[in-house]
């Protein structure tokens, strides 16, 4: 189940907001916790182990946190076997077919091969409840007292399977007191709306480019076809997980909680180091503060920052998939921050102009090797991207980019618009008037019929 599906808009979520409503204060994280494992498990009915084993990592977690919190000079051996246990789950699931493949090519053994399924929101909640135990051993957090929070806490359904990355101190006080207002409930009822536009009418819409060219092959697109191809992936992937966290802010926000902002206009941004600040915040915070830092950052030295920064893109590329497209993704975007911190950031910041255009071939090249998972197939599509690589190709029709250009202008046009401030400036002014209200009842709808007709793809970032 999914927010963007007609079983969540209107079974799920109303009958799940019309408990909580009339549950009393000191029973809604309760509530919360209940309605959550019920929504995790309806997306893990294939796999329902699945649902003990992460009632399983709570009750562990919480556990965890209490002895280190309680213990004077155990501390760091309870924070091990808790970094231990959580990050054995995510290894097994996430990386046994990849760790056995490559040692079977290697070696030339022949380890079995098993068909792991992944259990959804594996790589978000193990991250939370690791955080959890890290600032309860730092003394940054007290443990949690009661299961039922800390269960609310880690199952929350909003972000539960691809985030915001919420930290417990983030949403601690709220866990025990928060409020809650018709005021609360319009803002996260826009919120939501705007997030299920993002994600229907122009993730959705403007990623059938990306399936058309998967359909017509690689090998038989015209360069401009190429990419208007990375384009429309790159838009895609940025209102697919975008529109996903403004759901979930929306729907804390009706809930008494504040979620942290994931995305702030990446697509702005004049360099690659100022676009990772902008995309995905709440991951590149939880690398900063749980791996760059503790590391030792930038503090001793070029050498040991460069370090640190390979360790933290290597972890970043392998956290987003078992493969090594994803590793070769996270080293491209270690060297292009490197490039940037020693040697053309400093002038990309000053010629803004020269720095837009820089990401404006850039942020489309690395995504494609974040989308492409099979080198051949990605080898292929380069030289379509450059057509003065070598090149075997079939037949290429040179005009293919202007039908479907004619099909998606539309959808491009509202994409790079929406990719700007002035929408959330206009939004601000028209926010509370009855124009506002009709305008996002139309998105709505829109969604609702785009669902209706079967537009309900599942959000990109549930791989991960």
């Amino acid at each position: 189940m999914v927010f963007s599906s007609l079983e969540f808009i209107f079974i799920f979520l109303p009958a799940f907001l019309t408990v909580y409503a009339l549950t009393p204060s000191r029973y809604k994280n309760a509530i919360l916790f209940g309605g959550s494992i019920i929504f995790y498990s309806m997306g893990v009915l294939n796999n329902p182990i699945y649902i003990l084993l992460f009632l399983l990592t709570i009750l562990f977690n919480y556990i965890i946190g209490e002895f280190i919190g309680h213990s004077r000079r155990g501390s760091r051996l309870w924070l091990t076997i808790g970094i231990v246990f959580n990050f054995w789950w995510l290894i097994f699931f996430k990386y046994t077919g990849f760790i056995f493949s490559n040692i079977n090519t290697i070696f030339r053994a022949d380890l079995p091969m098993r068909n792991i399924v992944l259990p959804i929101g594996i790589s978000f909640y193990t991250f939370q409840n690791v955080s959890y135990i890290i600032d309860v051993y730092r003394r940054k957090a007290k443990p949690e007292t009661s299961f039922i929070r800390y269960g609310a806490y880690i199952s929350m359904f909003p972000q539960l399977i691809a985030g915001p990355i919420v930290t417990y101190e983030t949403v601690a006080k709220q866990l025990k007191h928060r409020s809650h207002s018709i005021r609360r409930l319009n803002d996260g009822l826009m919120t939501f709306t705007i997030g299920l536009g993002y994600k229907v009418l122009i993730a959705n819409e403007i990623g059938g480019l990306w399936k058309d060219i998967g359909t017509i092959g690689y090998s038989s697109i015209s360069t401009k076809l190429a990419w208007l191809g990375v384009f429309a992936y790159s838009f895609q992937l940025y209102f697919d997980f975008c529109g996903y966290s403004l759901m979930a802010i929306g729907l804390g926000r009706i809930m008494g909680f504040d979620i942290p902002r994931n995305f702030n206009y990446p697509y702005l941004s004049v360099t690659m180091t100022e676009f990772w600040r902008r995309w995905h915040i709440t991951l590149g915070s939880w690398f900063r503060e749980y791996i760059y830092i503790p590391l030792g950052g930038n503090r001793h030295g070029d050498k040991k920052t460069v370090r640190n920064f390979f360790i933290v893109w290597l972890f970043t590329g392998l956290w987003h998939g078992a493969s090594w497209n994803f590793v070769i993704w996270g080293m491209v975007l270690f060297g292009l921050l490197m490039l940037e911190r020693f040697v053309i950031g400093d002038f990309l910041n000053r010629y803004k102009l020269i720095g837009h255009l820089y990401m404006f071939i850039v942020i489309p090249v690395t995504w494609l090797i974040f989308a492409v998972t099979d080198f051949h197939q990605l080898g292929v599509y380069f030289t379509r991207l450059i057509p003065f690589l070598p090149e075997r190709s079939d037949v290429i029709l040179a005009r293919d980019y202007v039908k479907y250009w004619g099909i998606y202008a539309k959808t491009f046009i509202a994409a790079i618009v929406l990719s700007t401030r002035i929408p959330e400036k206009i939004y601000k002014k028209i926010k509370g008037s009855p124009f506002c209200a009709i305008l996002l009842l139309v998105v709505f709808w829109l969604c609702v019929y785009r669902m209706y007709k079967g537009m309900d793809d599942p959000f990109m970032y549930f791989r991960f």
